[in-house]
């Protein structure tokens, strides 16, 4: 990657829908040429993934991780990072060790998108190797379940969705994606809620869906925050209530043309909170785990500039 980066792991997800054998070896064999020594790890079981990162971020670890799998496979690496303590310490420009470096090996690729834009794989990883930049993702915390999100968080039909796209299935993951929206969708009713950023009220009444983040992009189909920056400090709201027929929200949506039309509310902060009114519990999501904990609202905080991952040039970034 540069003389630098000595030692890299490879950490890949054999179940994650995108995954192929081939694309493994190759990035292990343009590692290797770059005279770096590399490691791969397969996945078996949920959590392992944070296992692997838990463990390469102690003293003596590798330079850098790299995520071959989904956005779950990132997910859970972001996770053994924070538990082996490498979210923070040395300036920027000492970033501690070792770097994430995402691929696309799932089905929707979020996280990839959100770093790489459309670049293919190889050209991304050639670039990681020989331009090697470092650029810090923001993270969200939520307070009642002490989880960080790295994609976003969303609450009514978004979390619903998830929540359908939990059973798995035999399908592709783009075909489980439009099974679960369909699904999400018979019955689905909005819920009475409201918004808070940074303590100001931007929402009240019937809600279709929050989107809180984090990245521009979820689930490969949907762009609810458009705008978002992953690096900025800030986390960006949308609120849809529901002056748009859902078919039509969840339309614009793919396109990330959403804002600006009657009852989507955008707004930005580093403090939000999400609540059903009525005192039910909210059906929440972050990074596609559903909470648990039966409150009836959630509050998310910026963690800003929190996760280092190795991106494109400044003069290919997007």
């Amino acid at each position: 990657m540069s003389p630098s980066f000595n030692s890299v792991l490879v950490v890949a997800n054999p179940a994650a829908g995108g995954y192929r054998q081939d694309m493994l070896e190759d990035v292990l064999r343009l590692i290797a040429k770059s005279g770096a020594a590399v490691t791969p790890l397969m996945t078996g079981d949920p959590g392992h993934a944070r296992t692997f990162a838990r463990v390469a971020a102690a003293p003596g670890g590798p330079d850098a991780l790299v995520a071959l799998g989904g956005d779950g496979t990132a997910r859970e690496l972001m996770r053994g990072l924070v538990d082996g303590g490498r979210m923070s310490g040395p300036p920027d420009d000492r970033p501690p060790r070792p770097l994430l470096l995402v691929l696309p090996g799932g089905t929707a690729n979020s996280m990839y998108r959100e770093i790489w834009s459309d670049l293919p794989w190889r050209a991304a990883l050639e670039l990681a190797l020989d331009k090697p930049r470092v650029r810090r993702l923001d993270l969200a915390g939520v307070a009642e379940t002490g989880g960080l999100a790295l994609l976003g968080a969303s609450s009514g039909l978004a979390a619903r969705t998830l929540g359908a796209l939990r059973g798995g299935g035999p399908e592709p993951g783009s075909v489980r994606y439009e099974s679960a929206v369909a699904e999400a969708l018979d019955g689905f009713e909005p819920y009475p809620g409201r918004v808070l950023v940074d303590g100001v009220e931007v929402h009240r009444g019937p809600t279709v869906s929050v989107h809180v983040g984090g990245g521009r992009h979820r689930m490969g189909l949907f762009r609810p925050l458009p705008l978002s920056e992953v690096d900025d400090g800030l986390l960006d709201v949308c609120v849809a209530g529901t002056a748009l027929p859902v078919p039509r929200l969840l339309e614009l949506m793919r396109g990330g043309d959403q804002l600006g039309h009657e009852g989507v509310v955008h707004a930005r902060g580093r403090r939000v909170t999400v609540e059903r009114t009525d005192g039910r519990p909210l059906l929440f999501e972050y990074d596609g785990d559903l909470a648990t904990c039966d409150s009836s609202s959630y509050t998310l905080e910026v963690v800003p500039r929190a996760l280092p991952v190795l991106a494109p040039p400044d003069d290919q970034a997007r």
